[in-house]
């Protein structure tokens, strides 16, 4: 497959694998070695955690943008376009050369059999070495310790918010969850820890690695709210706070701004109060509390998927008041907590559109989600549909002046309404299975 297109290489990649998740850093580490891949010459930022490692990849890359370096960025998953997980500079790379990257792994492989996620990852650093960026940022998949992008020593470490997720694979608390994180800390490396409460086991597990220094939200780094704002105050080991200028509320929470900002201090990155405040109008990232109009109806698009990040969303509707209704348009994935992200916000919406996924076979179905809003939502309406497709069109066609839709509960469902929406004609004919 040498000189396949893009599309056929993710062809190939998407066909099932022994194990869609295999953890583990020896084969992929294997084809790296083969590569030459490592170690890697540029400072790299991993970022790992359960929520915010979007938010933070998008403000650090935006920043170093704007103090004039050439940013490689990876992260997962994506929304509408492969591409989307490998940018330079903020630019999605090309299909030709990310199939050619998908070429040099093949033939370096030998039998060594590699998941979706490894291909990606190693094509990203393939990239990355021929585009010869200044710097590299990834974001962790899964976890931390043994996923794939842990084969390469982060220079700095960042450990967003640490919440119940994938516990299948990451353990059931967020002291088990958290050690998997922390797999990415590294020894005399300094680490960025943005969860407002880490667990105990984590700050132990960074001593016993030897990460140094390590900066804690609201102990190194702190945040201080006002009625116009927020401010930021970072860690400079000079004996005086770096206090970022004033910021007004936005879509990005300020731990996961402020976590940005101290890497990229932890690099040895000087920049200026406005170099910050562009930044942040630069970094835009899909899905995360992002406000759409299209056809004179209002949306917020969020890829919140677990108890968490929907409580986080929540806050955000709630500062953000529409002047008609707030409608949901809701589908997760069959493993996650769906109860957990209905029980807060059954309440918080005037109706809901819950789809059926019929070519998902990890989605929920539409009857589940129903039944559990039923239990929990006090009378608000709740109707079914065939897929996303019919339950945006129902939605749109409920929607007056004022109103506004808020679509979320995975990554698949906001990917699937956004590419309706950017189509830029409304959903299909309307309607409902009740």
């Amino acid at each position: 497959m040498t000189d396949a297109s893009l599309a056929q290489w993710l062809q190939r990649l998407e066909q099932p694998h022994p194990q869609a998740v295999q953890l583990g850093l020896e084969r992929v580490g294997a084809v790296a070695a083969t590569l030459e891949l490592l170690p890697l010459p540029q400072p790299v930022v991993s970022v790992a955690g359960t929520n915010g490692k979007g938010s933070v990849v998008a403000v650090l890359e935006a920043l170093l943008g704007e103090t004039g370096r050439r940013v490689g960025a990876f992260t997962s998953p994506h929304l509408l376009r492969f591409n989307e997980r490998i940018q330079v500079c903020g630019d999605a790379v090309p299909d030709a050369e990310i199939a050619a990257a998908f070429a040099a792994i093949e033939r370096a492989r030998g039998g060594i059999s590699l998941t979706y996620f490894e291909f990606a990852t190693l094509a990203a650093l393939l990239v990355f070495r021929q585009r010869a960026v200044d710097v590299v940022i990834l974001e962790v998949g899964l976890g931390g310790r043994l996923d794939a992008v842990n084969i390469v020593d982060a220079s700095v470490a960042v450990i967003t918010s640490i919440d119940l997720d994938h516990q299948d694979w990451l353990g059931t608390s967020r002291a088990q969850i958290s050690l998997e994180k922390a797999g990415i800390l590294r020894a005399g490396r300094p680490a960025v820890i943005a969860d407002p409460e880490p667990p105990p086991e984590l700050l132990a597990r960074a001593a016993q690695l030897g990460a140094a220094p390590v900066l804690c939200l609201g102990r190194d780094f702190t945040i201080t709210a006002s009625d116009t704002g927020w401010r930021g105050a970072l860690y400079t080991g000079a004996g005086a706070a770096r206090v970022l200028p004033l910021l007004p509320p936005g879509a990005l929470l300020p731990q996961n701004i402020c976590a940005a900002l101290q890497a990229a201090l932890l690099l040895g990155v000087t920049c200026s109060d406005a170099q910050v405040v562009a930044a942040l109008h630069r970094a835009r990232p899909r899905a995360r509390r992002e406000a759409l109009c299209v056809g004179g109806r209002d949306y917020v698009l969020d890829v919140a998927h677990n108890p968490a990040s929907v409580d986080k969303l929540l806050e955000y509707i709630s500062a953000t008041p529409c002047k008609g209704k707030t409608l949901a348009l809701f589908s997760a994935m069959a493993d996650k907590d769906i109860a957990g992200m209905t029980a807060a916000a059954a309440a918080c919406f005037d109706a809901w559109y819950l789809p059926d996924q019929p070519s998902n076979s990890r989605a929920a179905s539409a009857r589940h989600s129903a039944a559990l809003l039923r239990r929990q939502g006090r009378g608000t309406a709740v109707s079914k549909h065939r897929d996303i497709a019919q339950a945006l069109a129902s939605a749109q066609a409920a929607m007056r002046r004022g109103d506004r839709l808020v679509v979320f509960g995975s990554f698949y469902t906001v990917a699937a309404a956004l590419a309706l929406l950017e189509s830029g004609r409304d959903a299909p004919r309307a309607g409902s299975r009740q």
